[in-house]
Parts: C-alpha cells; sequence; structure tokens
C-alpha cells in the first residue's frame, strides 16, 4: 500500500487542500443527489495515503465531478457499483428519456467546464515576460496596452469557472498584473486619463488577490501617473500607500522602492531634507534585501535604477553635479536590454550637464538617446524631458551650430510614428 501519488498532482494542479476538496465534493454530491455529502479531510487523507483504493460509488461520482475524469485517472480502482455492461449507455439513455424532474435535471452535469487550477494559471501568466521585456526595450506603447488587456480579459474569463480560493486570489493577482501593465504603458505614452482608470481596477483587483507584491506595485504606478499630472498631494499619499504596504515592511527591497517614490514625492513638493532623508533610508533598505526569488516585473529596480531616481531627486533640487554624477553611476550598471531605462538616465545627464552651464557636451549627450532606442519610437514621457531639454538648450545656447544640429535631428526623430 503506497500513497496515491496521482491524485496529490492533480489536486496541486487544482490548487485545492485537503479541506477544499472534501468540502468541493460535498457540494458535488449536494449537486448529484440533492443531499450534502458527509466526506472530511480525513477521508482526503486516506485518499491521499492509500489506506482507500476502491472508494465507495458515492465519493468516486463527487472525485469525478470535482476533477472532471474517471476516478480510474486518479490512481484508483472503479467499485463494481459503478461498472457497467457495454449495453448501459443505450439502457440509460432510454431511462433518461423516459423519466421526467431528477434524470433530466443531472443531464447539465455533462456539459459542466473543468475546474481551473495553478497549471491554468501558470498557462495565463506565460505572456508576462514578453510584456515586460517589450517594455524594457521600447516603453511604453498602443500595441503593448491592447495585448496586455487581451491577457487579462482571458484571466477573468477562467475567474468565472469553479476554483479554489489559493487559485483564485492567484487569478486576481495575474489582473491586477497585466491591467498595471497596460496602465503603465498609457502612463509612459502620457495617455493620462486612460492610465488612471486602469489603476483604479488594478486596484480592485490587487485587494481580491491579497498578495503584497501586487498591491505594492499598484501604488508605485499611482505615485508615477500623480507625478505625471503634477498633483503632488498624490503623489505623497500614493508614495506614503506604498510605503506603509505589507511587501515594504516585509522585505527591504520592497522597502527601498516605497522610500524612493517618497524622496520623488517630497522632491515634488520642494522638500529637499524630506527627500534626502528618503532616499538615504531606500539606500539603506536596498543595502539589506537579500537576493530573494521576487516578481518578473521588480527585474528594473536596483542599485542602477535607484542611481537613476537619485539624479532625477538632485536634478529637481538644484543639486545638479550630483545629479550628473548619479547619471553616470546608473548608467554604469544599467542592462544595455533596459534601453527605455538607458535612456531616461541619458536625458537626466544631459539636463544635469546643460544646467551646469555645459551645453555643447549636453547636446553630444543627448543625441545619445535616440541611438539607445534604435530608431523606436519616444515614448511620451521620454519625449517630455527631451522637451524639456531642447527649450533649455535653446534659452542658453539658440544662434550655435550644435543647438541648430540637435533642432534638426530632434525633428527627424520626432516624426516618426
Amino acid at each position: 500500500m503506497g500513497a496515491n501519488l496521482t491524485l496529490r498532482s492533480r489536486m496541486d494542479q487544482l490548487g485545492v487542500t485537503q479541506d477544499e476538496l472534501a468540502a468541493r465534493c460535498n457540494a458535488a454530491l449536494l449537486e448529484i443527489t440533492g443531499r450534502p455529502g458527509e466526506m472530511s479531510s480525513r477521508t482526503v487523507r486516506n485518499l491521499l495515503n492509500g489506506s482507500s483504493r476502491r472508494p465507495i460509488g458515492r465519493t468516486c461520482a463527487a472525485l469525478e465531478r470535482v476533477f472532471g475524469c474517471p476516478v480510474a485517472e486518479l490512481g484508483f480502482s472503479t467499485p463494481s457499483s459503478m461498472r457497467q455492461p457495454p449495453e448501459a449507455p443505450v439502457r440509460r439513455r432510454d431511462f433518461i428519456g423516459a423519466t421526467t424532474g431528477s434524470a433530466v435535471a443531472a443531464a447539465p452535469v455533462l456539459k459542466q467546464r473543468r475546474s481551473v487550477g495553478m497549471s491554468d494559471v501558470n498557462r495565463a501568466a506565460a505572456g508576462m515576460t514578453a510584456l515586460v521585456e517589450a517594455d524594457d526595450r521600447q516603453g511604453g506603447h498602443t500595441s503593448l496596452e491592447t495585448i496586455a488587456l487581451d491577457h487579462r480579459t482571458q484571466v477573468l474569463e477562467l475567474q468565472q469557472r469553479n476554483a479554489s480560493e489559493r487559485v483564485r486570489r492567484a487569478l486576481y493577482a495575474l489582473a491586477a498584473e497585466y491591467t498595471t501593465i497596460a496602465a503603465w504603458s498609457c502612463i509612459d505614452l502620457r495617455d493620462l486619463d486612460t492610465a488612471r482608470r486602469l489603476l483604479h481596477e488594478s486596484t480592485t483587483f490587487a485587494g481580491l488577490s491579497q498578495d503584497p507584491p501586487t498591491g505594492m506595485r499598484v501604488w508605485v504606478n499611482f505615485a508615477m501617473l500623480s507625478y505625471q499630472r503634477s498633483n503632488w498631494s498624490e503623489q505623497l499619499a500614493a508614495a506614503q500607500a506604498a510605503n506603509a504596504s505589507r511587501a515594504a515592511r516585509r522585505d527591504p527591497f520592497f522597502g527601498s522602492m516605497g522610500r524612493v517614490r517618497l524622496a520623488l514625492a517630497h522632491s515634488s513638493l520642494r522638500d529637499p531634507q524630506s527627500a534626502k532623508k528618503a532616499l538615504g533610508l531606500a539606500q539603506e533598505n536596498l543595502g539589506k534585501a537579500a537576493e530573494d526569488e521576487r516578481p518578473r516585473w521588480t527585474a528594473f529596480y536596483g542599485p542602477a535604477e535607484l542611481n537613476h531616481l537619485a539624479s532625477v531627486i538632485h536634478n529637481r533640487d538644484g543639486e545638479f553635479a550630483s545629479a550628473e554624477a548619479m547619471a553616470h553611476r546608473a548608467l554604469a550598471k544599467i542592462p544595455p536590454e533596459f534601453r527605455r531605462n538607458r535612456a531616461l538616465a541619458t536625458c537626466q545627464l544631459a539636463l544635469a550637464q546643460l544646467r551646469q552651464g555645459e551645453p555643447e557636451q549636453a547636446t553630444t549627450t543627448a543625441a545619445t538617446v535616440f541611438s539607445i532606442m534604435d530608431g523606436a519610437p519616444l515614448p511620451g514621457r521620454m519625449r517630455t524631458l527631451i522637451g524639456d531639454f531642447h527649450r533649455d538648450l535653446f534659452r542658453l545656447a539658440p544662434s550655435t551650430t550644435y543647438a541648430r544640429n540637435w533642432a534638426d535631428r530632434m525633428r527627424d526623430e520626432w516624426s516618426r510614428a
């Protein structure tokens, strides 16, 4: 007598515990017979440890309903009460056709859709990596938003089927992830009204998922959206929510992510002392973070991105030499495949050089943004930074040859679809 590894595997795929399987089997028996079942976690435990290799007919019927397959495929022997001679299907059809009420009502059971398990969640999540990598390379674009929302629709369709609590929470987390990717794409494109609507939806899904990193991601994106909308008080509130989240409290990595958002918000509110304090705590927390496995979307954040955001903060606070130093540090470590992030850090470097009275060097630096993006259309957020640089350049050095050459280059790049 050995453990029933087949049943264990199917339970793992379905994402149910022993108690949850017993409850779902009892619900299935209520549908089949009109009376609730009496299965318990002990019943399931006996099925798993091999004590019960040939369950009674009621138990078999319940298991077949829950898993959507014959009990033989769950590692059990079919009891004699459930075995039918070859002509039984014909007699059963005659019987069902000749009776009313309960027999007819039982017929739709054959059409019931199977339950959703963790294997379905994993398949639904398979498109996530490709979307994150596309965002790393190119930044926000309309097709990215569309594909992310298509994936979300598929996930929400899975929610309409039977699922355990664990699986349902995982599906809500996935819906929040796909919706947040779409929202982030809109932020990058500066389609801010659509981004706000999508982030409100993400907040609902993240709350239903009860997944701390997913909730953290939504608040971080809310803080970024509020900055783009110049709503500084809302930016601070979203950063405070991210910093107070369970993810930030439990993991110094997320704590660092929350603190740097606080630093950015304080900088927006022209509070450089609070910004500097929060930035220091972000750096301290990141130094304490262990090399744990985290969601794929967090790959952008680390010492390089923290230095990039520090450059943003120093540029806003008028500390241009520090901003230049932080931008150089960021560019030394941002991986080449993170093209959008490298281009944004390069924008910060060019702005810092320009504001230190080095317009020609700054213009050379700014021109590399187009090479980094390798012909891809510039996301709206990046266009805003380039536009800031362009205005400052022509205020400082309007008649220079390099400024005119820059204007020609920018006009060509701006016209890309």
